[in-house]
């Protein structure tokens, strides 16, 4: 098993108590849905959570930075941000940051 599998498992175990989700490969890495919504995304063993115009300010302040890539020679900045650290650590912290992913992603679908 690849060191990027047993990263995305071991997510997935964390993020178990907060409901039924969907991980699925794409681009390189994982996508991660909660209830049909794309809340969150793993690149290269980094997990980064949706967010929006009401929750990226919150990842900024801890100094967490947006999933950005380079494509046709251009970057790109994706509104997914690197989940704080204590996520891993801490079962609660886990729920609230999924929560606040979750909220995005509902904002963008109704939005959309």
């Amino acid at each position: 098993m690849s060191r990027s599998n047993e990263f995305v498992e071991f997510v997935i175990e964390q993020m178990t108590p907060v409901g039924r989700l969907r991980v699925r490969a794409m681009f390189g890495g994982y996508g991660i849905y909660l209830d049909d919504c794309f809340i969150a995304i793993i690149v290269d063993d980094r997990l980064y959570f949706k967010a929006d115009s009401v929750t990226a300010g919150e990842f900024e302040a801890k100094g967490l930075s947006p999933f950005s890539y380079v494509a046709r020679g251009k970057l790109v900045t994706m509104q997914y941000f690197e989940a704080p650290s204590e996520v891993f650590e801490e079962s609660e912290a886990m729920r609230l940051w999924l929560q606040k992913a979750y909220g995005a992603a509902i904002r963008a679908k109704k939005a959309g």
